[in-house]
């Protein structure tokens, strides 16, 4: 599941809210072992995601770095290429 949390910082433009709240969601989901919690657990698990996303929000806001931002398409390429390299033994 958490394969799916991406970095998010030092991005130009900055990371969106759908992919805050996508990172969120997904930390929620490895954290409680549900992919759609129970009718008895959804409140607190949409409170939990609603609050990280926005901690997360904060900490992205308040991130410092030295390194040029990187490109989105470029980490993308990056991220095919890795993939592509790593399941063609497969």
């Amino acid at each position: 599941m958490c394969r799916n949390i991406h970095v998010l910082s030092n991005f130009e433009p900055a990371a969106t809210d759908d992919e805050v709240h996508a990172a969120a969601l997904q930390y929620v989901r490895k954290i409680s072992g549900s992919t759609h919690p129970s009718k008895a657990n959804a409140e607190a698990f949409d409170r939990a995601v609603r609050e990280i996303a926005h901690i997360s929000r904060h900490l992205l806001e308040d991130l410092v770095s030295v390194a040029p931002p990187k490109n989105r398409e470029i980490e993308a390429e990056k991220a095919k290429a890795r993939s592509q390299k790593r399941f063609a033994a497969a």
